[in-house]
């Protein structure tokens, strides 16, 4: 490893990929060095990602990640593609609200299945290179909704504080194998998700985009909205050699509203 590509010769698989923090999460890693692989369900919005990331040796994989067969199938392309994976990013994600009364069941297990099965099926398809390699970093992007609750997300806040309990336990099984399992938990970042949570708020209630969004950002005590990039630069911390001593926990980005 070098200073300026510290994870050079890296394979680093990164889901939720096309867009928003995935996007900037794989720039970052593509940026120090690592061969990234990028997916994600929409193989155009990732080929035109792949082209831009700084480096070379990238790759993209088409996959459902809440798909037991789908990931395998994705895995087993990246490996062909780029080599044993030994970083992960669980970034794959979708959040709807509904009031408790009124989440249907279907809801509910679209939320743990994206947000949580796909976390759960992505480690386990990662963690064999990892555990050959005697190296690993798996990344699990959570959420504050992750450590603390929210209303009218009920569903979202349960798959997201599952997402942080199998952090922490499986950081316990790999503590002593030369992997570490961490979460980052962003509060209301700048994604097409808060958009479209603004756009709700606009629409259900008639306030104004700048009202709604001041909404969001009341909550962190800094009074301002997370970007992409503060995010992947938790991450890329990590997955370096200078994080090698953090395992199992649960970063909040998010201008200390979680503390």
């Amino acid at each position: 490893m070098t200073q300026h590509h510290p994870l050079k010769d890296k394979h680093a698989l990164v889901t939720g990929a096309a867009r928003g923090i995935g996007a900037e999460i794989a720039r970052t890693l593509a940026a120090d060095g690592a061969r990234v692989t990028l997916l994600g369900r929409n193989r155009e919005a990732l080929l035109h990602l792949a082209r831009s990331l700084p480096g070379d040796g990238h790759s993209v994989a088409v996959a459902d990640v809440s798909d037991p067969a789908s990931v395998a199938a994705a895995f087993e392309s990246a490996r062909s593609a780029c080599g044993p994976v030994a970083i992960l990013v669980n970034n794959a994600g979708q959040a709807e609200s509904a009031p408790f009364h009124k989440t249907s069941i279907e809801l509910w297990q679209r939320m743990i299945a994206v947000n949580l099965t796909g976390s759960f099926l992505c480690a386990q398809a990662a963690l064999p290179d990892m555990l050959a390699g005697g190296w690993g970093r798996i990344v699990n992007i959570a959420s504050t909704a992750g450590q603390r609750g929210y209303a009218y997300v009920s569903a979202y806040v349960a798959a997201k504080h599952g997402v942080v309990g199998m952090t922490r336990s499986l950081a316990l099984e790999v503590a002593k194998k030369g992997i570490t399992v961490n979460a980052v938990c962003p509060g209301y970042t700048d994604t097409d998700i808060l958009r479209e949570s603004v756009a709700n708020v606009v629409a259900k209630t008639g306030r104004s985009e700048a009202q709604a969004l001041a909404e969001f950002a009341a909550g962190n005590p800094q009074q301002r909205i997370i970007s992409p990039a503060e995010v992947a630069d938790a991450v890329r911390w990590l997955c370096g050699q200078g994080a090698a001593s953090i395992n199992g926990q649960s970063i909040s980005v998010s201008g200390g509203e979680v503390m």
